[in-house]
């Protein structure tokens, strides 16, 4: 459709957003810690529980011979691969609950633990099992290894699912992803599945571990735990969320060159329980989108069912939302994301964002306190959306925004995003929650500048879309 004229959004809170309102002046707080502890509490127990279930029925004169020693020591390390690669599909199991008490940066940042920790426990389990059965029978390692990896069907499954897992650990190489396509990433992840999947068969059918009572009765109610939150996260929440809200474009009006708002309607929004900050993954339903989806913050609080997504159009995908017509249906998982003034835990705040990176920055500040700086980076003056509403808001209210513009290399913009430049616009900025979104090198840079100048990790928010 033909860009409309821009569209006022409203400034001021309405009778939609009253709910975030009220928290505008809400004392800071780390409101998560408790939950955090809980969370890390019961995975080590649980991890506990499976060694222990392990050494419960393992004599102990098998660990003093040779052979069984190596053995025994596979098959702990193998309970231990799958304990972990249940933890594993759990943290991606979108489950709001785990989200809000560990946090969106705590959840990535497990997720990257936990895939190296998976990927060196298999391999182990396979060479500490054949080292092991090729010293008791006397046979060379790797005919016996190859046994171990194809002797039965289940065996077979197992292999490829540590392969997959392999292929999942190379493409998750920093300088691969980059190269990768966003739904080529999201594809990705969709390994995790098929190795879960593939290697729940030969630990039932394969030793005697889980033949006891107690132990395969420990293990059935974790796969069916976390089959549970599967079905519940990435399938059922997401259908009833989307059966009742019903979202439609409404309007697509053009920002700037390459940058337009979405708008869209939902019903029953007063139920729509979504924080400025939050991201959500979008379907439009036409014949050019339907296949993909994408994630895209709000860039407004919502109001009275009206929602405004701020998207950069420069990409093969994001150009063809563009096409977009009025009552287009769309549909969305929950909202995702700790990027919200919830979060927070001083008086104050700076926001600094990159390019489309300003979207959530502009919706969190409807429910932040008074006192905010804004920091907001661009390669040129045309490259601004939304800096007239940035700028109303700060005739309206006690907010500063400082727009640093120029090319990546000019010393200008270099010298502002450096840790004296930060501190001059700045000055009191360890004494903030600072939140950052943009491209990944800018909020790299940006960490390690606000870490030099002694800003805790915990007041350090980063918008992440990774799972």
């Amino acid at each position: 459709m033909a860009s409309a004229l821009p569209r006022p959004f409203p400034l001021l809170p309405t009778r939609g957003a009253h709910r975030w309102a009220a928290d505008r002046h809400a004392p800071p707080a780390d409101r998560a810690v408790g939950d955090r502890l809980l969370v890390a509490l019961a995975f080590w127990v649980l991890l506990a529980g499976t060694v222990a279930l392990w050494a419960f029925r393992t004599p102990a004169a098998s660990l003093a011979v040779p052979g069984v020693q190596l053995i025994q020591l596979g098959k702990v390390v193998g309970l231990v691969a799958g304990y972990l690669m249940l933890a594993q599909v759990t943290l991606v199991s979108r489950l709001g609950w785990l989200e809000r008490s560990v946090g969106a940066a705590g959840l990535v940042r497990w997720h990257r633990y936990l895939g190296p920790a998976v990927l060196a426990a298999v391999v182990a389990h396979v060479t500490l099992l054949s080292l092991g059965f090729a010293n008791r029978r006397g046979q060379p390692l790797l005919p016996v290894m190859w046994g171990t990896m194809t002797g039965t069907p289940e065996l077979v499954q197992a292999t490829i699912a540590a392969g997959l897992l392999v292929l999942a650990a190379l493409l998750a190489v920093r300088s691969v992803r980059r190269r990768m396509r966003y739904e080529h990433w999201r594809l990705l992840h969709g390994i995790t599945y098929a190795v879960l999947l593939l290697g729940i068969a030969h630990q039932f059918t394969e030793g005697p571990d889980l033949a006891e009572p107690v132990a395969r009765t420990y293990w059935i109610l974790l796969y069916a735990a976390v089959g549970a939150a599967l079905l519940w996260g990435r399938l059922l929440g997401p259908v009833l969320f989307n059966l009742r809200h019903r979202f439609v474009v409404t309007a697509l009006v053009r920002e700037s060159a390459d940058v337009y708002s979405i708008y869209l309607a939902a019903r029953h929004h007063r139920k729509l329980r979504i924080e400025p900050g939050q991201h959500l993954t979008w379907r439009f339903m036409t014949p050019l989108l339907w296949g993909q989806a994408h994630p895209f913050s709000l860039s407004a609080a919502p109001r009275e069912g009206e929602l405004r997504l701020t998207v950069h159009t420069g990409g093969d995908y994001t150009r063809l939302l563009r096409t977009l017509r009025p009552h287009t249906p769309v549909i969305a998982t929950n909202p995702s994301g700790t990027f919200t003034a919830r979060w927070r835990t001083r008086g104050k705040a700076l926001l600094i964002a990159g390019g489309s990176g300003i979207a959530p920055v502009r919706a969190l500040l409807d429910t932040l306190p008074a006192d905010v700086v804004v920091i907001y980076r661009a390669h040129g003056p045309d490259e601004l959306p939304l800096a007239d509403e940035l700028d109303a808001m700060a005739a309206r209210r006690q907010l500063r925004v400082h727009y640093v513009v120029g090319d990546r290399y000019d010393a200008g913009p270099r010298a502002a995003l450096s840790p004296a430049g930060l501190a001059a616009m700045v000055p009191d900025i360890a004494e903030r929650d600072v939140y950052l979104c943009g491209p990944p090198g800018l909020l790299g840079m940006l960490h390690s500048q606000l870490r030099r100048l002694s800003v805790p990790r915990r007041q350090i928010h980063v918008d992440a879309f990774e799972l």
